[in-house]
């Protein structure tokens, strides 16, 4: 039997519950960072990497980790992941799943469907209004998001605009989930603040293709599903290109 290690990557609630799993196996190792999606790279756990590396007697899975800072990976490692080029792929925690060949609880599967595709996912699996409140409340807490960010997101709301069919909504926090949740169920939203931006619903593999080398370079991402979700990461574009970048996804999607 080969030695399974797993490496976390940022927090949500989809990732706190595989640590919960992989904690409770012990014949398996975990290594934790106590990442942010934001640097969850995998430079992180470079260590790690050195000490098992190209071991044929080890199996080592990232799970939603970049791979921008690191020059070159070992041949035992494994990427788990379902968002830019593993867009097609089942969530994070139902590859962990397949992988120990375990079942997932009803819980469980509702916070896979949530990362995988967020509340039409849940829906999906008969999830009632409770259910889905439930899961996105964790799932925002876990995320950092605070009485503040709720605050703001309210007030950011107030202030909307519609440009031509997309609502569009600068946000005063970075977190914009408690923004999403509150005006859902929505066909196209953008978000954004002075040095990032989101885009979620109906067009997302559109200008996932048009933005297809920013994502290569790790100056974008996506993930969701044909309507999910595409953004740019925190800080890698000026406010001005945010700016630009927000006018011209408006442009393209009303194409």
């Amino acid at each position: 039997m080969k030695q399974f290690i797993f490496l976390l990557g940022g927090y949500d609630l989809e990732m706190l519950e595989i640590k919960r799993i992989l904690e409770s196996r012990d014949d398996i190792l975990v290594f934790d960072e106590h990442l942010r999606w934001d640097n969850a790279d995998l430079s992180m756990y470079s260590t790690v990497l050195k000490k098992y590396g190209n071991n044929a007697d080890v199996m080592i899975y990232g799970i939603e980790l970049y791979e921008k800072n690191i020059s070159s990976v070992p041949e035992n490692y494994h990427r788990i992941d379902h968002h830019n080029d593993l867009n097609d792929k089942n969530s994070a925690l139902e590859q962990v799943a397949e992988i120990l060949r375990i079942k997932l609880s009803r819980e469980q599967q509702l916070i896979a469907a949530n990362d995988r595709g967020y509340i039409p996912a849940m829906k999906a699996l008969g999830a009632d209004p409770g259910e889905i409140e439930e899961i996105r409340k964790k799932d925002r807490n876990i995320q950092g998001v605070t009485e503040e960010d709720e605050q703001k997101a309210e007030m950011a709301i107030k202030n909307k605009v519609l440009e031509q069919d997309i609502v569009v909504v600068k946000s005063e926090t970075n977190r914009f989930s408690p923004i999403c949740d509150r005006l859902y169920p929505y066909d196209k939203l953008l978000v954004y603040t002075c040095n990032e931006l989101m885009y979620y619903g109906i067009g997302k593999e559109k200008l996932a293709q048009q933005f297809e080398n920013e994502i290569k370079e790790g100056k974008m991402f996506h993930g969701g599903g044909a309507e999910g979700y595409i953004g740019t990461a925190r800080g890698a574009y000026s406010n001005n290109e945010i700016l630009n970048m927000k006018n011209n996804i408006i442009q393209l999607i009303n194409q």
